[in-house]
């Protein structure tokens, strides 16, 4: 079911900074998404990686992915951060939470619009990635 960000997007330079980031992150891997569009770009965590909890993933390994075409991510989010990012207006649960029942931590999270909304951008995806069983400490490369 097609679930996208409608307005407000940010730049793609904005969402190719994001990316690159992340993707610097210990254990993370770019893969082929499982659930979405072959466009997008999954987050997948690097095989052999002890995992936090089986509901922290999409499919597979990947806990989520970016959308190129409006910049957006979906991604599983620990339930209180996910319930957060809800509130404060970063994100919006999945349709399919309503529809099919699956959690409501699958969320899409806004693409940002500036630097400083990336920098909030990236913490939650950090989130996503600790509770799927990242490293518990990390020191990321800007």
């Amino acid at each position: 079911m097609p679930h996208i960000q409608l307005d407000n997007l940010g730049a793609p330079e904005l969402q190719t900074a994001l990316m690159a980031r992340f993707y610097a992150l210990p254990d993370v891997e770019e893969r082929r998404t499982l659930v979405s569009d072959p466009r997008a770009r999954a987050m997948w965590l690097r095989e052999g990686v002890p995992i936090g909890t089986p509901d922290a993933f999409l499919a597979g390994r990947e806990f989520g992915h970016f959308h190129p075409w409006d910049r957006s991510m979906h991604v599983v989010l620990p339930p209180d951060d996910a319930l957060a990012a809800v509130k404060a207006g970063w994100a919006e649960v999945h349709p399919a939470a309503r529809i099919v029942g699956i959690p409501e931590n699958r969320v899409m999270i806004y693409g940002p619009r500036d630097e400083d909304e990336l920098e909030v951008v990236f913490r939650l995806l950090v989130a996503s990635y600790r509770y799927a069983g990242g490293r518990l400490e990390i020191t990321p490369e800007r």
